[in-house]
């Protein structure tokens, strides 16, 4: 299982600040925790939304609205793509991270869909088609 695992921005992470030095050391060690158990997959932090744009669909019509953006515990600091056996052992990684920030953070898990989860409307073709863009994006690394 794939899961998405999602850190919550706050008020200093939208303001651009950047981690000190310490939680760098920490984070990184996290992260060589998750490596060598085979748990991640990629993992980044993300510029704060004032640096950012949304693109917003309506029928045909798409709009640009660029950030920031007012809601901040909505948004998204950084983020890792984990393979782990179970949503309860992605919780169980979690709270072995160091805290993201000084005070209340959150993380948000979510599941990222696979391919035989999408049954019988996922047809041949299109699971082909799947399988030749993983393998080309495979390439590209």
């Amino acid at each position: 299982m794939r899961f998405m695992v999602m850190v919550k921005a706050t008020k200093l992470s939208e303001s651009g600040a950047l981690p000190d030095q310490k939680l760098l050391s920490d984070m990184g060690q996290f992260n060589e925790e998750l490596a060598k158990a085979g748990v991640m997959l990629a993992g980044e932090g993300l510029h704060p939304s004032s640096k950012g744009a949304r693109v917003r669909f309506s029928g045909a019509k798409r709009t640009v609205i660029d950030g920031p953006f007012a809601e901040t515990k909505e948004l998204v600091a950084g983020f890792w793509l984990w393979q782990v056996k179970s949503k309860e052992e992605a919780i169980e990684w979690v709270k072995r991270c160091p805290n993201p920030f000084p005070g209340e953070s959150e993380i948000e898990i979510r599941q990222v869909y696979e391919a035989e989860d999408f049954g019988a409307e996922f047809t041949p073709e299109l699971r082909a088609q799947e399988e030749r863009l993983r393998a080309q994006v495979a390439a590209k690394k």
